[in-house]
């Protein structure tokens, strides 16, 4: 009987522990610049709200996008239980906007990590591929969660905003690179894609059937507006330029956009009145996630 028990009990845990959901996600935190700091969205005005906005919906590990070293800086000062994979975009270090991986430190085990350039020449530092604008990058980790032991692959990317063919042979080789990087392993995918669900671009990262967009696969959806409204909580659109992708053995049990926003104080003297603004011009992407055994 004791014995009927405790394998019992060992079965049990196993399936809890296998079971264990982690909740991932995209954020374009907006570049810090003097333009929107005239307009009063500056960063120094929305860091803070920012990183309680991020420590609130718990995090477990997140891509973001347009990130200075000074902001990375600011955050990971305001969210100390995190910490970062990922280099700049310029030299592959700190210089440039980089598109670190954010992850809860107590949570994961780094197994290997690096970045590479959305490019044809995806080795060379500071490349800009194609017809694009800018050096684009894309951050990618191999971790293992400390609880269950379960190894995932994570990548974290930013898709230019002009090239129509970056965009488009971006998509191409970050599913290239999925598929030699991650194997058979389980394999999450994150970013600013710059193009919205409609978009020849998008629909290519669905093309060899290895990834699914966590928005269609969801069992639960929590998104009735787009990711893009360039600081303005009013703006309504349907197009979602910001993804979460995971590879088929990924089970999506929730997915939201995050349109959270923050009431400011505004004007001098008697002249004051509250206006309502948003952390960043673009809505988080999360979802809560479970791999499939």
């Amino acid at each position: 009987m004791k014995r009927a028990l405790l394998i019992f009990c060992t079965l049990l845990a196993a399936t809890t522990l296998s079971a264990q959901s982690l909740i991932v996600g995209s954020y374009n935190i907006r570049v810090a610049n003097d333009n929107d700091t005239r307009k009063g969205d500056g960063w120094e005005s929305r860091h803070t709200i920012l990183c309680e906005q991020i420590r609130w919906h718990d995090f477990d590990i997140f891509g973001a996008q347009e990130v200075t070293r000074p902001q990375l800086e600011d955050m990971l000062a305001q969210l100390p239980e995190y910490d970062f994979i990922g280099g700049g975009r310029d030299d592959g270090k700190m210089e440039g906007e980089l598109s670190p991986i954010i992850y809860k430190r107590d949570k994961f085990k780094i197994l290997a990590s690096g970045m590479f350039w959305i490019s044809e020449n995806p080795d060379r530092v500071g490349v800009k591929g194609w017809d694009a604008a800018l050096p684009r990058i894309c951050t990618y980790a191999h971790l293992k969660d400390r609880v269950t032991g379960a190894k995932f692959w994570f990548f974290s990317l930013h898709m230019d905003h002009i090239g129509v063919e970056a965009r488009r042979e971006g998509a191409k080789l970050i599913q290239r690179k999925v598929a030699e990087m991650c194997r058979n392993e389980k394999a999450v995918v994150v970013g600013d894609f710059n193009v919205d669900q409609h978009n020849e671009a998008y629909k290519t990262m669905l093309t060899n059937g290895m990834l699914a967009d966590a928005y269609d696969v969801a069992r639960h959806r929590f998104a009735s507006n787009g990711t893009f409204q360039g600081f303005n909580s009013a703006t309504y659109t349907e197009s979602r330029i910001d993804h979460i992708f995971v590879t088929l053995d990924v089970d999506v049990l929730n997915y939201a956009i995050l349109t959270d926003a923050y009431w400011r104080k505004e004007g001098n003297n008697g002249d004051k009145h509250y206006l309502r603004r948003v952390p960043s011009d673009h809505y988080p992407v999360a979802a809560k996630i479970e791999f499939k055994r």
